[in-house]
């Protein structure tokens, strides 16, 4: 997918990036796009309208309408960068009930120990491996949302139950025992997958 607009910025591409995602996602992104054209149309207008007003220096209106316009550009570049970046495959999360669970594959849930190198402290959890963007717990089992492009999920991904593997994770360095793998039910699934949402970027990807 991609979208027809003028690139302010240029940056070094990096290399692509394969994220799976649920039906409906590439759709979404879409309508973000074309949502934010349609509110920077709406902006320019308040600020030709202010700028007809008189005085700039003091006429905060027009200021007002400009930042936006710059926010709202910030949001559209990094949408655009987002979409050109990565190759998106939807996949049905029906088919999770039922997978081979010999390794610990998306959609699978999993039970993990992370035990920390430097402070030898030991947290276990248990993780739905789910598609880009989901962050749910299901509050009934605490079955948690772990995206399957997370640092956590790319260190264990294809591993067998009981194996342990050592990592290197934003929090430091860890040692992760796959404690059991099994799949989820239509029930877990139905409370941990929520309403698909277009993506949020942090303030690096909008300065940058």
């Amino acid at each position: 997918m991609s979208f027809s607009r003028k690139r302010i910025f240029r940056l070094p591409t990096p290399q692509a990036t394969t994220i799976y995602v649920r039906p409906g996602y590439n759709r979404v992104l879409a309508e973000e796009f074309e949502a934010l054209k349609a509110k920077r149309v709406g902006l320019v207008k308040d600020k030709v309208e202010a700028h007809s007003q008189g005085d700039l220096r003091e006429n905060f209106g027009f200021k007002a309408a400009k930042d936006a316009i710059r926010a709202v550009d910030r949001k559209m570049t990094a949408l655009d960068r987002f979409v050109a970046r990565n190759t998106f495959i939807e996949v049905d999360p029906t088919g999770w009930l039922t997978k081979p669970t010999a390794t610990l594959q998306l959609g699978h849930v999993t039970t993990l120990e992370k035990q920390d190198v430097a402070t030898r402290r030991l947290h276990r959890f248990t993780f739905l491996i789910t598609t880009h963007g989901e962050t749910a717990t299901d509050p009934e089992t605490g079955i948690e949302c772990l995206p399957h492009h997370s640092p956590l999920a790319s260190a264990v991904l294809g591993l067998t139950a009981g194996t342990q593997v050592k990592a290197a994770l934003p929090a430091g360095e860890s040692l992760l025992t796959v404690v059991s793998i099994r799949n989820p039910t239509r029930e877990e699934l139905d409370r941990l997958l929520r309403e698909i949402k277009p993506p949020e970027f942090d303030e690096d990807e909008l300065e940058g």
